[in-house]
């Protein structure tokens, strides 16, 4: 596949990497010869200064890009850069010699359209930020950050201790340069920007009002008061003293009606042993560094940059028409609900709503969601099909087989590739790496789309954080996958998750893997933005080329296909279920008294049961 209009520069990065230029000129169907640098970046740096004057370049080295980019903009270039690891991703490998087919794919993604831009999520912060935690390091670290933000102090003991009993012996700052509060948390919604805050005051002493004279604290017979003005039940006798002594100002109540406080933050420094929030990620804006001083400093480092107008991407879409949640006060499918690790996705009667603003982008609801009412946007299904068709397209066409697709993330993951590619032995010449936002963004309808395209095997490669709050829901999928593509004939293991931030199980573990079967020809379909429409093209595909056709092929529980058992005898063709079902598995019949079922349609919601 040639590179339309592109300038190629490449280099073996000081010759240790291993590329067969005449080779990867006829994969690339480059009518001019490829040339191969060895030190692009130092001595041969004008060979790319006189690139420039094209209209756009590709580049085979990402560790250089900072150095590239600054230079185009210093000779004021109008060449739009594109960056490819061929070095890690290919060369630096065992089978580096036999990577060619694998470079030719990667460097062809350069030519990939690109995707289109998704809608932003905005946040806005002004920088009020709430210090929650016990006094001496709550007020501490307000101090602190007084200069620079907005603070608030909430004096809040630690979870499960009982009684309202003093907190500790910190003191309250001289000047009142911040409000500060006391009481037990209740709860912390929100984010970035719009962090709702609740607790309810459990000292009798309201920090508000109260002036800090002192007065009760030497009126106090047991020195039961102390100098972040909190009482200690314990030692108190109830004499009342400090009720006299304040009975001015009337900040003293044992007999508080109204505990319950509420505030709004845009960030909020949770200082507390364990998070008040226990969620898998906690929303941005809010920082939960625990007891550790490190930490709290590198959380308390972070604040500053964390004001101001931000944006993230719309990372999910949600057609409630085709949500399978709920009908006429029926429960159905939650999979979305109990999946979302940040808590964006809730109930909402007969269907679900999801928060963008907590959403943090893993796609873990769309992949679980059997009808598509939920589908992830970043990137879009067919943009990232159109990557993977063109990567494996070009691989085959340069004479590489088994190919396997390796998803992996820009961060953990990555890491981990880098460090395999420079002290270990690299990916097999075979494996492609493909980076995606997060590895459980990528469905069944991509597993087996990218097996009807003509890949051997797809793995998604994951950290252990991803693994423990995404790894049920996408080897579940996984599991379905294996499932249709063994029923169909074809031999071997070919979905995988490997779970591992250590280079050499990673390594063991992806060296380790053998090829499966592929299907003789590759598909040539687009997949859609239609969940069902996709699984439905590959599906076909794969049968239709299957070593052994099956007409049935039996699926576990909580697979998106299957069909219903309808009692006869039973039905009065009140046609309840057909009203319930959500995707028009079950009809009935304009002509005459009958239930139909589509078997295609059924997302093994269970509404037409309950219902």
């Amino acid at each position: 596949m040639a590179l339309e209009d592109k300038t190629l520069k490449l280099c073996s990065c000081n010759k240790t990497i291993p590329i067969d230029a005449v080779a990867l000129a006829r994969a690339l169907k480059s009518a001019a010869p490829i040339m191969v640098h060895t030190e692009l970046c130092r001595r041969e740096i004008e060979h790319f200064n006189s690139a420039l004057k094209d209209d756009a370049c590709v580049i085979g080295c990402t560790q250089e890009a900072p150095l590239f980019s600054e230079l185009a903009q210093q000779a004021g270039a109008r060449s739009a850069l594109k960056f490819v690891n061929i070095r890690e991703a290919a060369g630096w490998s065992a089978e580096g010699a036999q990577a060619t087919p694998k470079i030719a794919a990667l460097l062809a993604l350069a030519d990939a359209p690109e995707s289109e831009p998704v809608p932003g999520i905005r946040f806005n912060s002004g920088g009020h930020v709430l210090v929650i935690g016990p006094a001496e390091a709550a007020l501490d670290w307000a101090e602190r950050l007084s200069a620079e933000l907005e603070v608030s102090v909430l004096i809040a003991r630690a979870r499960g201790e009982a009684g309202p009993r003093r907190i500790d012996a910190a003191e309250l700052p001289a000047q009142r340069g911040y409000p500060v509060w006391s009481g037990r948390p209740k709860s912390v919604t929100g984010w970035l920007g719009a962090f709702d805050v609740e607790w309810e005051q459990e000292n009798p002493i309201d920090l508000d009002l109260c002036t800090r004279c002192n007065a009760c604290i030497r009126a106090c017979p047991e020195s039961a008061i102390d100098y972040a003005y909190q009482i200690d039940m314990d030692k108190c006798r109830s004499h009342r003293q400090c009720v006299k002594a304040c009975a001015g100002i009337g900040a003293i109540d044992f007999k508080r009606a109204d505990s319950a406080r509420s505030e709004r933050f845009d960030l909020v420094l949770d200082l507390s042993a364990e998070p008040l929030l226990r969620v898998a990620h906690l929303p941005q804006g809010y920082l939960a560094p625990g007891a550790d001083p490190l930490e709290q400093a590198l959380a308390a480092a972070k604040l500053q940059a964390l004001v101001g107008e931000f944006e993230t991407p719309g990372f999910v879409t949600y057609n409630e028409r085709i949500c399978a949640h709920g009908r006429s006060g029926k429960l159905g499918c939650t999979r979305c609900i109990d999946t979302c690790s940040t808590r964006a996705i809730s109930s909402a009667g007969q269907k679900v709503v999801v928060e963008a603003h907590l959403c943090a982008g893993c796609g873990g609801c769309a992949t679980v969601c059997p009808s598509g009412a939920m589908s992830y946007r970043y990137p879009r299904v067919p943009d990232l099909g159109g990557r993977i068709r063109r990567l494996l397209r070009t691989y085959a066409e340069a004479g590489g087989r088994d190919a396997c697709l390796v998803f992996h993330d820009g961060e953990a993951t990555l890491d981990v590739l880098m460090k395999l590619a420079r002290r270990g032995r690299g990916l097999p010449a075979r494996m492609m790496p493909l980076e995606v936002f997060h590895p459980a963004s990528v469905g069944i309808d991509v597993l087996l789309g990218a097996i009807a395209y003509g890949a051997s095997q797809v793995v998604l490669l994951v950290s252990e954080k991803q693994d423990a709050d995404y790894g049920e829901a996408m080897r579940s999928q996984l599991g379905h996958a294996q499932t249709i593509l063994a029923g169909l004939g074809y031999a071997g293991a070919h979905v995988h998750v490997v779970a591992s931030e250590r280079m050499a199980a990673m390594e063991r573990e992806l060296w380790g893997l053998a090829p499966a079967a592929t299907v003789p020809e590759p598909a040539t379909f687009n997949l859609s933005p239609e969940k069902r429409t996709s699984l439905e093209f590959a599906i076909e595909h794969l049968a239709r080329h299957a070593p052994a056709p099956k007409d049935e092929i039996g699926l576990s529980r909580g697979a998106p296909y299957g069909r219903v058992e309808v009692n006869q005898q039973a039905c009065t063709l009140c046609m309840s279920c057909v009203g319930a079902c959500p995707v028009s598995a079950l009809a009935d019949s304009p002509e005459r008294p009958q239930l139909r079922f589509i078997e295609r349609n059924c997302v093994q919601c269970g509404l037409c049961v309950n219902t």
